[in-house]
């Protein structure tokens, strides 16, 4: 076991109404940051409400997931915004989850942007800024992709005083190119917990991934990350909280 100190989050509340998405009530004592949906890809009032008091319960810290305005995709196609019309969209979504969590006399610990949106900032300078620009309003820090090179995204940030935490995924496979491997192609989601094991054992000890094309990529992260819509998501959480 490594001796840096490495957290687990997870997506949380992605639930709709009647419709349920993963397994919050066994994810949630397993993790240690709860990314929870705001509304616009996943979630409801109600939803969030729940999803927050679960993670008072478990002594879980909670973060806003916003996404662009995109139910029906789940969040995971781009949706064409300007500048201005994306952070006044994620200030809306963000402000709904802290006040939520004031109504239970918590708060908003960190802000991680949800499928296309996380996607679309790590590539587009002016998408990224407009996602530090609203985060700047909250005064927490935001979760973005770890890269082998990280100096842009912080000379960004710290025009806006905004902290980064970065982090890496366990379940999903990476290009070499430092981005996540598109989930279209066969692969890109890891469900077998040796393979996430494997992945996340890396990242930890040597500090570096194989990525789908067989090279290796560095990868220096605060935090490490399984999607709460794995389908194998409690046994591979399970598996990591034993190594981590």
């Amino acid at each position: 076991m490594s001796a840096q100190i490495i957290t687990l989050n997870c997506d949380m509340g992605e639930s709709y109404g009647n419709w349920i998405m993963g397994n919050d009530q066994q994810i949630m004592p397993l993790i240690d940051m709860a990314s929870i949906a705001c509304g616009f890809h996943a979630s409801d009032p109600k939803t969030m409400a729940d999803t927050i008091k679960l993670a008072i319960q478990h002594d879980v810290k909670i973060g806003a997931h916003p996404s662009y305005p995109d139910i029906l995709g789940f969040g995971r196609r781009t949706i064409p915004m300007n500048s201005d019309e994306l952070t006044y969209t994620l200030i809306y979504q963000i402000g709904a989850l802290k006040a939520m969590c004031e109504s239970f006399n918590t708060d908003l610990k960190y802000i991680k942007p949800h499928g296309a949106l996380y996607n679309d900032m790590m590539k587009q300078t002016s998408i990224f800024e407009s996602v530090v620009d609203a985060v700047s309003c909250f005064g927490v820090p935001l979760m973005m992709l770890a890269r082998p090179e990280n100096q842009p995204f912080l000379d960004i940030a710290d025009r806006y005083d905004v902290p980064l935490l970065f982090e890496a995924f366990a379940d999903r496979t990476y290009l070499s190119s430092g981005e996540l491997t598109p989930r279209k192609f066969d692969g890109a989601l890891l469900t077998d917990p040796e393979d996430v094991l494997q992945q996340v054992e890396s990242i930890v000890q040597n500090g570096y991934v194989v990525t789908f094309e067989g090279e290796k990529l560095a990868l220096d992260a605060d935090t490490i990350c399984v999607h709460g819509d794995n389908p194998n998501a409690v046994q591979i959480l399970q598996c990591l909280k034993s190594f981590i």
